[in-house]
């Protein structure tokens, strides 16, 4: 019977000290799986937003390429094709040159920039990373219409 008692009273031990060890290990992990965790939401994040602005941007050229486009007509499709994948762009992020498409003669490069700030975009309240960046697409296309 004094051996059973020992034995429980030391796995009794055994199993309270393990918890504190748990408490400790986990207090060192934590902080380095939470790096992790914020890291990934923000790369991920800035690679949802760079596609989105590849898109719009290519959208934007498209309109510019096209007869009869203006830098008014331009802006607002880029700024809607953002708006539906949830991105806010200013449009003063908007760079198109040149500055009125319709300007560029036929067979000439049509380009339309979007640049946004990461900070604008970031799901988390103070990005880690990725602060201060700025996010840009740019596309080129060439102008069409009748020679």
């Amino acid at each position: 019977m004094d051996q059973a008692r020992t034995f429980n009273s030391r796995t009794r031990d055994f199993r309270t000290k393990s918890r504190g060890v748990a408490a400790v290990e986990f207090a060192l992990v934590a902080p380095l799986f939470l790096l992790f965790l914020f890291g990934m939401i923000e790369f991920g994040r800035m690679v949802m937003v760079q596609q989105v602005l590849t898109n719009a941007s290519r959208e934007g050229a498209r309109i510019a390429a096209l007869d009869g486009a203006t830098a008014t007509s331009v802006i607002d499709t880029v700024v809607h094709h953002a708006t539906q994948a949830a991105v806010t762009i200013d449009p003063a992020g908007v760079t198109i040159t040149p500055n009125n498409p319709g300007d560029a003669g036929y067979g000439e490069p049509v380009e339309v920039s979007v640049a946004v700030e990461f900070d604008q975009v970031s799901w988390l309240p103070a990005p880690m990373y990725l602060g201060g960046k700025s996010l840009i697409a740019t596309t080129v296309m060439r102008r069409e219409g009748a020679q």
